[in-house]
């Protein structure tokens, strides 16, 4: 591939922008096939976002964190498990990029490639010819069904022989087994399914030790010099999905404002729900719980970015502060989306207005441990009584 000019972040965005009738429009269809609808991964592939976590040497775009998290928002605002699979794909995407570089030429041989993967260490990597045997199972793997590669996490023989560490691998969805159990209250529609390792044999080339990973001793040299690939894993997940979590509220409000005309308050005076001090006071309070949300969205992009400009080391504080900002994101978005659902009154629970769902899938999200706001207020507020953070996932 050759080296492409990226365009503006305001034109990625609006690209994204005029997609968001498309992700509603196919958003029952995603989640009742729990999975993305195959026009909505074609029209993402066309706008650009699967090149934005792409080396530049590959034809990537080479997106910043304001970037990404402009776009992440726009997608959000169309559909939300599309937003979260997107997610996903920036993060471990940009994960490739650590590997060695003649990993990396196998990966990205495949335009527009999309990678998945988590980070919990559920299988076991054992030595063997040149490399590893892995056997093991990975839950709530998002973006799977729709991934050519899967970032697996196994334990493996540390370098003195006796002890386990985790160990990153880059693992060609081929070679694994999907088990289709994704059936579950919130975000349907990624197809988090679990995906199954028998004997797989992973090149020693196409291993990391997480413990340097977490250190930024990253393996690619090409990539070395660039700003966007020399981050730190935990605050570029951060700004991977936030921006995406303040869409969906969007997405919430907009579906709000628009079954609005016309709505009464049954059993009340009210014929039209526009006109009661209620809804004023709703509305208003949802509005600026987003606006809140987009502040630490907006942050975290600023002080990734920022780094990644200068150069300078991530203090302690910074990191935590990163994940914190992402849970406390993530609640508000949540508080702001069940305020707009209490107000959605009795006919929002069809599986045809998108509100019921909305408020499903935020509820989901605030469960995963990376964002749980309960762990990630506690690992800051740790930090701030000076103690050690009890995580090494900062």
């Amino acid at each position: 591939m050759s080296i492409t000019a990226a365009p503006p972040r305001n034109e990625l965005v609006e690209r994204v922008t005029r997609l968001q009738p498309l992700l509603r429009a196919h958003a029952l269809w995603t989640e009742e096939n729990r999975r993305l609808h195959p026009e909505s991964i074609e029209a993402l592939t066309d706008a650009g976002v699967f090149r934005m976590r792409v080396p530049a040497r590959y034809g990537g775009l080479e997106s910043d964190a304001a970037t990404m998290v402009a776009v992440g928002a726009a997608v959000g605002q169309g559909e939300s498990s599309t937003a979260w699979n997107v997610g996903v794909w920036f993060t471990c995407t940009w994960m490739a990029c650590m590997f060695a570089d003649e990993v990396q030429d196998e990966v990205f041989a495949t335009p527009d490639v999309r990678v998945c993967g988590v980070l919990s260490p559920t299988a076991v990597a054992e030595p063997r010819n040149g490399g590893y045997v892995v056997n093991g199972s990975w839950h709530f793997v998002s973006g799977a069904l729709h991934s050519q590669w899967q970032v697996i996490v196994a334990m493996a023989p540390a370098p003195d022989g006796v002890q386990q560490m985790p160990v990153l691998a880059m693992v060609p969805m081929a070679d694994l087994e999907i088990q289709d159990d994704w059936r579950t209250a919130g975000l349907r529609g990624t197809g988090s399914v679990t995906t199954v390792a028998n004997d797989v044999f992973v090149p020693a080339a196409r291993v990391l030790p997480v413990p340097l990973v977490l250190q930024e001793q990253y393996a690619s040299q090409l990539n070395a010099a660039s700003p966007v690939f020399r981050a730190p894993l935990m605050p570029v997940g951060c700004a991977s999905f936030v921006g995406s979590a303040v869409g969906i509220a969007r997405s919430a409000m907009d579906n709000f404002l628009e079954r609005l005309p016309g709505r009464k308050i049954t059993y009340t005076d009210y014929e039209s729900q526009r006109h009661a001090p209620l809804t004023h006071l709703q509305l208003a309070q949802a509005s600026l719980l987003i606006d809140e949300a987009d502040f630490h969205a907006r942050r975290i992009a600023d002080l990734l970015d920022g780094k990644d400009a200068s150069g300078d080391s991530w203090t302690i504080e910074e990191r935590v502060r990163t994940r914190a900002s992402t849970g406390r994101a993530f609640q508000l978005v949540k508080s702001a989306v069940d305020i707009l659902n209490t107000a959605s009154g009795g006919s929002s629970v069809f599986s045809t207005v998108p509100m019921q769902r909305i408020e499903r899938d935020v509820q989901t999200m605030n469960l995963h441990a990376l964002m749980h706001p309960n762990t990630t207020a506690e690992v800051y507020g740790r930090v701030l009584c000076d103690l050690a953070p009890n995580t090494p996932f900062i």
